[in-house]
């Protein structure tokens, strides 16, 4: 598609459209369903790492998370112990949080003890609105929610087995991300695309 096309298209109000990186992510991947578990968990490290900070920061750190978690590799990273917490608190290329580095550490484990108990973490994941995304009808950015009821019941389960730094917001936009809920605006060419998918 011609370049100028794709600047024509309707997209959502808060992704910035001087940045490319930030159009790819809105237009390829944000609000896609998400079944592949080390998918998943990238997006709960990353989710988590953005709290307090711009989804850009993340956007543009992405591939330097990529390699000090060892490619997102839930197994690799539930092995990591002090030293890899000291290299990545040394890794300027990341965001040095250690309370966040280590949550992200200690959540590899739980996501592989959600592994043993229902086969994958995304057949868990999807169980919490029944498999399917759910389609919501936003029209402008004063109509996000900062959580639902889904993401608080969802947060709660995950902070009794154990996770952190995944409370009721960091989880609901963990649930934008991997398109358990179409929180494209309707006017957006995504809301219709993810929307026909689901039907």
């Amino acid at each position: 598609m011609p370049e100028r096309a794709k600047r024509r298209r309707q997209r959502c109000p808060w992704p910035t459209f001087d940045d490319p990186l930030y159009l790819i992510y809105h237009d390829k991947e944000w609000g896609s369903p998400v079944r592949d578990d080390r998918k998943i968990y990238e997006f709960l490290v990353l989710e988590a790492f953005q709290a307090g900070l711009s989804w850009r920061t993340i956007l543009y750190k992405r591939e330097n998370f990529r390699k000090a978690f060892g490619g997102f590799d839930f197994r690799k990273v539930a092995r990591f112990g002090a030293r890899d917490v000291a290299r990545m608190m040394k890794d300027a290329g990341i965001i040095r949080n250690r309370a966040k580095i280590e949550a992200a550490v200690n959540n590899a484990k739980c996501f592989m003890n959600v592994r043993k108990e229902f086969g994958t973490f995304a057949k868990y994941m999807w169980s919490w609105i029944g498999g399917k995304p759910i389609i919501h009808r936003l029209r402008k950015l004063e109509d996000y929610p900062p959580f639902t009821d889904e993401a608080v019941a969802w947060a709660k389960d995950l902070k009794e087995r154990g996770f952190k730094f995944l409370g009721p917001t960091v989880v609901y936009s963990h649930m934008q991300a991997v398109g358990m809920v179409n929180d494209h605006t309707v006017a957006c060419f995504r809301h219709r695309e993810l929307a026909r998918r689901t039907r």
